[in-house]
């Protein structure tokens, strides 16, 4: 059955996990710095909708990935590498993973923006 007290309490701690990684993830921060650049920049140079659909994903894509990195290392942070040697490789990997996922993004970022930039 739904119930809208367990609804409403879901989101709230899922609110509070979204802060606690603003608060503690300074690469967060700066992923959202460049998600209002972009922004910007599409409301200024007025993209389509189809460009704005596919920004907003990538910046979806880069914050989720942000947030899997945050909630990994702090599991990892349990096991300390001296308990585990792969701990500090299985944080370098999700490291990897963001890097991969904002590479895409300003790639992708570039492919959209320049032709506008240019006045193409």
């Amino acid at each position: 059955m739904f119930k809208i007290k367990r609804l409403f309490k879901s989101f709230k701690y899922a609110v509070k996990g979204l802060f606690l990684v603003m608060r503690d993830e300074q690469n967060f921060r700066v992923h959202i710095i460049f998600a209002i650049l972009a922004l910007g920049f599409s409301w200024f140079f007025h993209i389509t909708q189809i460009e704005l659909i596919i920004v907003i994903l990538l910046i979806a894509q880069v914050m989720l990935m942000e947030v899997v990195n945050s909630a990994i290392e702090r599991v990892t942070d349990i096991l300390k590498p001296r308990i585990n040697d792969f701990v500090m490789e299985i944080k370098d990997i999700m490291a990897a993973a963001v890097m991969l996922s904002s590479m895409v993004a300003i790639i992708v970022g570039l492919i959209i923006f320049i032709p506008y930039i240019l006045g193409n």
